[in-house]
């Protein structure tokens, strides 16, 4: 099938479900966007005028889309997709009845009122039908349904995530003191939250999957099964025999519904965890991401190259004048970089070096003896 703004989305399909299974493809995968130069006057459309418009009027997301798709060039593994943002009111913790607050750029939730006591009452945690959050989150997806068809791409969204979401709800002070407190509870309210999230997955994923043709997630992947991105932020404070001990087990267990999933590793401190998450069978590729105002992945070489090693595909995020650093760096096999360029010209181009450098690297791999006597970061 030929998608309106991806005309070869038959092939980037079949490259994508080779990168999964860790098939050396010939080049490193590339999702390269640009603005296209014959539609980089489009206007973009109006803004409302409330941050609550901006995020709830259907129509205004779905301009939104539109004007993206149109004015944007997807080179390589890059595509269009159909989504209304992150902005967490379409979260777990939104549909459980936390309070959500939007400015125009994002949204926050606040503590649940029924988790403001000493005890975690996980229990009383549960997802209301009528929940106004749910219910727009439901109409968001169909209409994205609908106006995706032939043209783009659908995204689920972002339904919770391990840590993250019992965060959102406790508060992530009070959540720190109750990892000492009252571990056991966290725990447990992991594993109970685990299992609202695989609800929530399925019940999205059977109304995009029809037209999706599989999953797509917000980290610009697809992939033909049930994708998702992964990942603990909060993690960022603990140390591996907490997350260890505490998390792993409700990631495991979200691991186990999943037939695709990459781990969105963000920040630098959370890179301590890197060893533990390469162990895990059912992950196929772990993202790097050093974090705002930090360097660039590349900086972080040896993180990078342990992910390699390990087996996993990795995923980066770095300027176009990196691509060639990165290839001569790391194996090209299982690499997949994201990247933007001034025009479409330059991202062609790109485009054409990178397969070249890759088939000079595709070679290059880094055994765990590469990463002995190397400090982690």
């Amino acid at each position: 099938m030929k998608l309106k703004y991806k005309e070869d989305w038959e092939q980037v399909k079949e490259r994508y479900s080779a990168w999964w299974q860790g098939e050396n493809t010939g080049r490193c995968g590339l999702a390269v966007t640009a603005i296209r130069q014959e539609a980089k006057d489009i206007p973009q459309p109006a803004q409302p005028d409330t941050p609550f418009e901006r995020w709830t009027n259907l129509d205004h997301l779905s301009e939104l889309c539109e004007w993206s798709h149109r004015r944007t060039f997807y080179g390589g593994e890059a595509f269009p997709m159909w989504h209304g943002g992150w902005p967490y009111y379409a979260d777990h913790p939104a549909f459980l009845g936390c309070r959500v607050e939007l400015n125009y750029d994002t949204g926050w939730v606040e503590p649940h009122p029924a988790l403001a006591g000493e005890k975690i009452d996980w229990q009383a945690l549960q997802i209301d039908e009528s929940n106004p959050n749910l219910q727009f989150q439901l109409a968001l997806v169909r209409r994205g349904v609908e106006e995706a068809r032939g043209k783009s791409v659908p995204v689920i969204g972002t339904l919770g995530s391990t840590g993250d979401t019992l965060a959102a709800l406790r508060g992530t002070e009070r959540l720190l003191y109750d990892l000492i407190d009252r571990p056991e509870e966290v725990r447990a309210a992991e594993l109970y939250l685990v299992e609202q999230q695989r609800g929530l997955y399925d019940r999205f994923y059977e109304i995009t999957y029809p037209v999706a043709e599989g999953s797509a997630c917000w980290l610009g992947l697809w992939a033909p099964g049930k994708l998702y991105a992964v990942q603990n932020d909060f993690a960022y404070m603990i140390s591996p025999k907490m997350y260890e001990d505490l998390f792993l087990p409700a990631l495991q267990k979200r691991l186990e519904f999943l037939d695709y999933a990459v781990y969105h590793v963000d920040g630098v401190r959370n890179f301590v965890h890197v060893d533990m998450l390469c162990e895990l069978e059912n992950l196929q590729a772990l993202q790097i991401g050093p974090g705002d105002s930090k360097p660039s992945p590349l900086h972080y070489m040896t993180v990078l190259k342990k992910v390699q090693a390990a087996g996993k595909n990795l995923h980066i995020g770095i300027q176009p004048n990196e691509v060639r650093s990165a290839l001569r760096e790391l194996s090209a096999k299982g690499l997949f970089i994201i990247t933007f360029c001034r025009t479409e010209d330059e991202a062609k181009d790109l485009l054409r070096k990178a397969e070249k450098w890759s088939k000079e690297h595709t070679s290059v791999f880094f055994g765990p003896e590469t990463l002995q006597n190397q400090s982690q970061l």
